[in-house]
């Protein structure tokens, strides 16, 4: 039986996990969209040398499931803040996913874009910073919108590292108070309500971009 009593004190806690979960989030992403953009260049521009290797080891971290890289990170970096080293492997997980959505925005530049830049004599740093890139990360805003959606919606695997964001709070206080109904129903909608926003969001930039 729903216990509205207990859904109103959970609701203090839930939200004070929710700060640490939109925390995880938004410094996971920043760090996924930053080192996905470095992997893309990398694997775009770099030597092959230097551009097989990165390459290998993002398709590694891509191919390992999240849940396995929190542990070992875990077991590796002992010394190191829950929060920091969750925030850490969603941002290094995530940027080898938004290193192939850049690539697809790179490779989408025209590349009559490359050829007047190097009938001007562009410097390649500059092509690059002043030309492609802003143009490719306009391509791909929808897309890293929705691994930004993603990326929200897997913060509950960092309470296995004992990060205290809200799915871990809604089972302290179930554990607490015999209300686990209350307090994960209070998770599951507040996660509703962040992200169903969002994505409406996320799919009407998508199609102001295609027009």
């Amino acid at each position: 039986m729903w216990d509205g009593d207990a859904a109103l004190t959970a609701l203090p806690v839930v939200l004070k996990g929710f700060g640490v979960t939109l925390a995880a989030t938004v410094l996971g992403f920043v760090v996924a969209a930053v080192l996905g953009l470095v992997l893309a260049v990398v694997g775009r521009a770099a030597p092959r040398w230097v551009a097989a290797p990165v390459g290998g080891a993002a398709a590694f971290v891509r191919s390992t499931p999240l849940l396995v890289q929190l542990f070992a990170a875990w077991v590796l970096i002992p010394a190191l803040d829950p929060l920091a080293l969750g925030v850490l492997v969603l941002g290094v997980h995530y940027a080898t996913y938004l290193s192939e959505v850049y690539r697809t925005g790179i490779d989408a530049v025209p590349k009559g874009q490359w050829e007047a830049c190097t009938a001007l004599s562009l410097p390649r740093h500059r092509t690059w910073r002043a030309v492609v890139l802003p143009q490719a990360v306009r391509n791909v805003l929808p897309p890293l919108g929705n691994y930004a959606v993603s990326l929200f919606k897997e913060t509950p695997l960092l309470s296995v590292i004992t990060v205290h964001e809200m799915v871990h709070e809604a089972n302290a206080f179930g554990s607490t108070h015999f209300a686990y109904l209350e307090s994960f129903t209070l998770a599951a909608a507040v996660f509703l309500l962040a992200s169903w926003p969002t994505s409406l969001l996320v799919r009407r930039l998508e199609a102001r971009l295609a027009h």
